[in-house]
């Protein structure tokens, strides 16, 4: 049987044969057949390096076996779910159902360093936590054993408990994967923040420095979870989380946090100064006399003509500059005018718009945990989640990372209650933004005597879809009853779920040939629908899962055109000659048809490949 080269590859990205491809790139030499020559390329390099000596790295009990995760591609797909959806067709706002590895995967070659900000709240390894697929080599299939698409034979998703004897190793090797595949889809100007507590705070810094580079390492921000101490430890209580925030590139800038009320307070007008409020700030440098000489000089108290030499800080400017603000009225000497030390007015007129982010987050700025079990009871009447975030913890990342206008996309795929994507409705609302996320969520049980499990919750991926839409609804209200304003403030929920192929995969390995050659036969899924196998076929040819889609009739015949007629989607059971001559008079970039439309009509096929070919028009079956 010879090669179809116009099958369309339904796999996810291959991770591997990307690097290499850029690799390629920057070093065309060192690349034979797809193949990297290491010795090649570390003489380009210019290093020899010594194959036995050990060098600094990080190092645990299934590391290796990462990358070949990494590597494996997923033959998953995301099947549309409209039913759970709001506002289904012109929303760009997505809720993904399944395991965040194959998700992940399958959003490499569509979301390709698309995301803007990606916020993860993972499992803390507290020792009961679910952590990954104990088979997770086989990550697709045991999800669907464990979400009961097929039989389980007693298979199960793992916790982590301290007695296991690889307990911080387990951890790493569930996060580490997602990390690297999560990495790919960050723009050039991205940023992840990641929220851990003391548990893995040090293993998962070091996995970031490895993944990210340390140099993209942009803070470690210490949240107050809780502003009250409890009594029922042993040892110190807890009232802070960790948040770990690397960029894609060194380049990056937060944006200014908006000037609080607080901030301003702070500036007075003592001496009624006609240029408005201002603030003394201290005119001494962090260097020392010995270290600046050019900073230290005599200053002479014009009220008690003392003279003043620094001795432990040097002056923050040189004489000049100094003489300067005399000339200016900006130093102040206190309001008797008999101060140690002069001061430096700065006034208000004079600063920032906006005010740069510390490394500590107080529970006022950003919330608190009593506030995010105070937004899930409002919405829900109980406290049907234990962990959430608080909204404004969120916010402040959105408000450092995005702009209302740009359309930046936000990924969260620990997703639980979706408290990211609150944040975002929120958010939008109050600056008129069109940031649009995508939540991913593993359909984990819920215990049989929790709260959530009560009201009817049967697993944490239904909590999170439940709430997204009970604040559509809330804000939809608000405004009312418009799904989606002119202002661009998009209030709907597309759901996605993730399932096996809609196609009978081709698999090379196999050693059953009788049964792969039938699969080329009737290659479709029994009861996969129309809807089903267009999104993979979105998916698989690097299509958005919000991109516009657009029924039209061509020589009787129903084709979907996507992007504007940017590609051209025929999934008839009869393809004709006719219907081929007319889709490439649209000039698409693409074509996509069902193979079986062809009805082993080699000739026809032939034909439209050639046809195609000639219009510069990729063609491509399924």
């Amino acid at each position: 049987m010879s090669k179809d080269d116009t099958k369309l590859d339904l796999k996810s990205l291959d991770i591997k044969e990307d690097k290499i491809g850029k690799l390629k790139e920057v070093f065309p030499e060192t690349v034979t057949e797809n193949k990297v020559d290491f010795k090649k390329l570390k003489r380009v390099l210019g290093e020899e390096i010594d194959e036995g000596k050990e060098r600094y790295g990080m190092q645990w009990p299934g590391k290796s076996e990462c990358f070949k995760i990494i590597q494996q591609q997923s033959v998953g797909t995301l099947k549309p779910v409209k039913e759970e959806s709001v506002n289904y067709d012109e929303t760009e706002n997505l809720f993904i159902e399944g395991d965040n590895l194959e998700v992940l995967k399958l959003l490499q070659k569509s979301y390709y360093g698309k995301v803007k900000m990606i916020y993860i709240d993972p499992p803390y390894n507290t020792g009961n936590d679910f952590v990954y697929p104990d088979d997770f080599s086989e990550s697709l299939e045991t999800y669907l054993k464990y979400t009961g698409q097929v039989d389980a034979e007693g298979k199960k998703f793992s916790t982590n408990t301290e007695t296991s004897g690889r307990f911080h190793s387990k951890w790493m090797n569930m996060v580490y994967p997602r990390l690297c595949l999560a990495k790919n889809l960050l723009s050039k100007d991205g940023v992840m923040f990641i929220s851990i507590d003391d548990t893995e705070l040090i293993n998962l810094k070091s996995i970031c420095n490895e993944i990210f580079g340390q140099e993209n390492f942009v803070a470690q921000v210490e949240w107050q979870k809780r502003y009250t101490r409890s009594n029922n430890t042993d040892r110190f209580t807890s009232v802070i989380d960790h948040l770990l925030i690397y960029s894609k590139s060194p380049d990056y800038m937060p944006n200014l946090l908006p000037r609080t009320e607080e901030a301003d307070e702070r500036y007075s007008n003592p001496d009624n100064d006609p240029r408005g409020v201002w603030k003394a700030m201290p005119f001494f440098s962090q260097a020392t006399p010995k270290q600046r000489p050019n900073l230290t000089y005599e200053i002479i108290n014009p009220n008690t003509s003392e003279k003043i030499t620094p001795k432990e800080k040097a002056w923050r400017s040189e004489k000049r500059v100094f003489e300067k603000y005399i000339q200016e009225n900006r130093v102040w000497w206190g309001s008797d005018g008999k101060a140690k030390y002069p001061s430096i007015k700065r006034f208000l007129s004079e600063a920032r718009e906006g005010m740069t982010p510390t490394n500590f987050w107080s529970y006022k700025e950003a919330g608190s945990t009593d506030d995010a079990n105070r937004e899930i009871k409002q919405l829900f009447g109980s406290k049907i989640f234990d962990t959430p975030k608080p909204t404004m913890l969120v916010e402040m990342m959105l408000k450092l990372s995005t702009k209302a206008e740009k359309g930046h996309i936000i990924l969260d795929f620990f997703a639980g209650s979706a408290s990211t994507a609150h944040a975002v409705f929120d958010l939008n609302k109050k600056d008129g933004g069109n940031r649009k996320f995508i939540m991913v969520q593993l359909p984990e049980k819920s215990d049989t005597l929790s709260e959530a499990f009560k009201a009817g919750f049967k697993n944490i991926a239904d909590i999170g879809k439940e709430r997204i839409r009970r604040v559509i609804k809330k804000i939809k209200d608000e405004q009312d009853g418009q799904l989606f304003k002119k202002d661009g403030l998009d209030l709907g929920l597309k759901v996605f779920k993730l399932t096996t192929s809609n196609f009978k995969v081709w698999d090379g390995s196999s050693e059953d040939i009788k049964k792969q050659l039938e699969l080329s036969v009737n290659h479709i899924k029994d009861g996969a629908s129309k809807e089903d196998i267009l999104y993979e076929i979105l998916l698989k040819t690097s299509f958005e899962l919000t991109t516009p889609i657009k029924e039209i009739d061509i020589s009787s015949k129903k084709v979907y055109s996507i992007e504007d007629g940017g590609m051209l989607v025929c999934l008839e059971d009869d393809i004709t000659r006719d219907l081929i001559d007319e889709m490439v008079k649209l000039e698409p970039l693409r074509v996509v048809c069902l193979d079986s439309g062809f009805k082993n009509n080699d000739q026809l096929k032939t034909n439209a490949v050639q046809i195609m070919k000639t219009k510069d028009i990729e063609f491509r079956t399924v």
